[in-house]
């Protein structure tokens, strides 16, 4: 099967170890099905083989201790998170991983928004073991910015990209300055493509990558963002947002105002995905569209703002 982000073979290594795995997975997965490529961007090949996914994470990404405690992490919450049936896999030089396959989220049929917020309120309520890995800072920010070309509405994110705390943009020591936020075990890059429901039919949390301690308010900064740009109906928004706090989530206060919790990781997030659309628009050769637009209108409704640390 052809791939466009990965190297010649991996996709048939991919089902290679699948069906090896298959082999010898206590629940027998059927192998009979034809394999398929669920995913394949951003240097990432995901490969179904029967009741497993194979997954080639990217070859730019640090996948040594930390990762492996991530995985050993992720397994003290089989209710929340699907982890790796087992360690992961040297190929070629790119790390794999073997997982149960889990159906993801159909954009057609209604959108599990309230799911998705009770898993984060689950996982934010975890205890954090001592030894779980920090996740740091939200580096994805700083590095797609850095990515931008020339243009109008590159400057405009830019702009905006400015207006962030210094620890977000990458300089200093890169030490977040909300001190008195009580850290917890967040998933890291959570939306909704980060779900799937699995052979009992329940939605779990897949990609661990960036699975540690961190405020939680991380993990709701992406809906968040589409919602204050205009993108995500407030319908929708107040769904998730209501669900999460209905299950003691601790991002947000039960009452209240949620945007002193919720304003820096928003803007980061709506600053991230807007280069990610200026980007792509850019490689593809074509005008942004509506919702494109509306992210990169967003980030001149931040700059406009300004109080940036």
């Amino acid at each position: 099967m052809h791939t466009e982000t990965v190297q010649p073979g991996l996709f048939d290594r991919l089902v290679e170890i699948g069906r090896d795995s298959a082999a010898v997975v206590t629940s027998a997965p059927s192998i009979e099905a034809e394999p398929e490529t669920l995913y394949d961007r951003h240097g990432v090949l995901v490969v179904r083989v029967g009741d497993l996914a194979v997954k080639a994470h990217q070859a730019d990404r640090e996948h040594g201790a930390p990762f492996l405690e991530r995985i050993r992490l992720a397994a003290t919450v089989p209710d929340v998170l699907v982890a790796p049936l087992g360690p992961p896999l040297d190929v070629d030089g790119r790390t794999v991983t073997v997982y149960p396959y889990g159906e993801p989220v159909d954009p057609q049929q209604n959108l599990p928004w309230e799911e998705g917020a009770r898993l984060l309120a689950a996982l934010h309520s975890t205890t954090v073991l001592a030894e779980a890995p920090s996740w740091g800072r939200p580096a994805r920010v700083a590095r797609r910015v850095s990515e931008l070309g020339h243009g109008p509405a590159q400057d405009e994110v830019r702009r905006a990209f400015a207006t962030l705390p210094a620890w977000i943009r990458g300089d200093g020591d890169g030490t977040p300055e909300t001190p008195g936020t009580a850290e917890c075990l967040i998933h890291g890059d959570w939306h909704l493509g980060q779900m799937v429901r699995t052979q009992d039919r329940r939605w779990r949390l897949i990609d661990i990558e960036d699975l540690g301690r961190g405020d939680p308010a991380w993990d709701l900064a992406r809906p968040a963002a589409l919602y204050s740009a205009g993108v995500l109906d407030p319908a929708e928004w107040g769904r998730f947002l209501g669900a999460y706090q209905e299950a003691g989530g601790p991002a947000v206060p039960a009452e209240g105002d949620p945007w002193t919790a919720l304003d820096v990781p928003a803007r980061s997030l709506a600053i991230q995905i807007a280069a990610t659309c200026v980007i792509s628009a850019e490689r593809e050769d074509r005008p942004l569209d509506g919702p494109e637009q509306a992210m990169v209108d967003a980030c001149g409704r931040i700059s406009a703002a300004g109080d940036a640390a």
